[in-house]
C-alpha cells in the first residue's frame, strides 16, 4: 500500500464520530435474541442456623408448658412431703353401717309395744317404711328414730305420722350409712293412750329391696308416773 493511500485512511478516520445510540441499541438487541429466558428462582430456604434455631425454640416451648402443667397439677394434688392426697369420701358413701339398735331393744317395755313393717303400697321403685307404736298410757315424751340402710339407691320422699303435725320436730339426714327420720314430741305436747303410725317414705334402684339391715327405735316416758320406757325392732330381711 503506497503512502498516499494510507494517509487518506488516516484522514477518514480521524474524521468519523461513530453513533453511540445506535451501536449501543444494536449490542442490546443481539444479547436479548441470542440469550435463553432465565428459569424463574425457587422460594428461597431459610438458613440452616435459623432451622435449628426455630426447632430449639419449639422445643423450649414445649418444655416449658410441660414444666408449667406439672407444677399446677401438683400444686392441687400434692402436699409439700410428695405424698398425694386423695379427695374425701362422702360419709354416705364410705361410712361403717352403725351397728344395729332397734334390734338391741324389745318390742315390749312397760306401756309401749312397737312393730316394724313395710307398707303393701311399696313398689319396685319405691317404698314407706312404718313403725307402729300402742301405748296404754298417755306419754309427755315421745322420740321415735326410723333408719333406713343406705342400699340400693335409697333418698328420702317424705315422711309423716298419724299425730299432729304440729306436735312433733320432725327431721331427715343420712347418718352413719343410713337414711335417718326422726320425731320429736315438743315439750308441753303429749301422746294420747293409743296406737300410732310413724312412716319415713323414699326412692329406691328398681326391684325389691332388702330390709334386713333396717331399724327403728321409740322411746317415751309416761306423763303421770315419769316412767322411761324404750322399744325398738327391725324389719326383717325381706327381700
Amino acid at each position: 500500500m503506497d503512502e498516499d493511500l494510507r494517509e487518506r485512511l488516516r484522514a477518514a478516520a480521524a474524521s468519523h464520530r461513530p453513533d453511540r445510540a445506535r451501536m449501543l441499541a444494536r449490542i442490546e438487541r443481539g444479547m436479548a435474541q441470542e440469550s435463553p429466558a432465565r428459569p424463574a428462582r425457587p422460594p428461597r430456604t431459610p438458613m440452616p442456623w435459623l432451622r435449628v434455631a426455630g426447632a430449639t425454640a419449639a422445643v423450649c416451648g414445649v418444655l416449658t408448658a410441660g414444666a408449667f402443667a406439672v407444677t399446677s397439677t401438683a400444686g392441687r394434688e400434692q402436699p409439700a412431703g410428695g405424698q398425694r392426697v386423695a379427695a374425701e369420701p362422702s360419709s354416705a358413701a364410705s361410712a361403717t353401717p352403725s351397728p344395729r339398735r332397734g334390734g338391741a331393744l324389745p318390742a315390749e317395755d312397760g306401756p309401749l309395744t312397737s312393730k316394724g313393717s313395710l307398707n303393701p303400697n311399696s313398689n319396685d321403685y319405691w317404698a314407706q317404711s312404718e313403725v307402729t307404736v300402742t301405748t296404754a298410757r298417755t306419754l309427755s315424751a315421745l322420740t321415735v328414730e326410723l333408719r333406713i340402710a343406705l342400699n340400693g339407691g335409697v333418698n328420702s320422699t317424705g315422711s309423716w305420722r298419724s299425730l299432729p303435725e304440729e306436735d312433733f320436730v320432725v327431721s331427715a339426714r343420712e347418718d352413719g350409712g343410713y337414711l335417718v327420720y326422726r320425731w320429736t314430741l315438743k315439750q308441753g305436747r303429749s301422746v294420747p293412750a293409743g296406737t300410732h303410725t310413724f312412716a319415713g317414705q323414699y326412692n329406691h334402684a328398681e326391684g325389691t329391696r332388702d330390709t334386713g339391715r333396717d331399724d327403728y327405735t321409740a322411746r317415751g316416758r309416761g306423763r303421770a308416773t315419769g316412767e322411761q320406757t324404750s322399744v325398738g325392732g327391725d324389719f326383717g330381711a325381706r327381700r
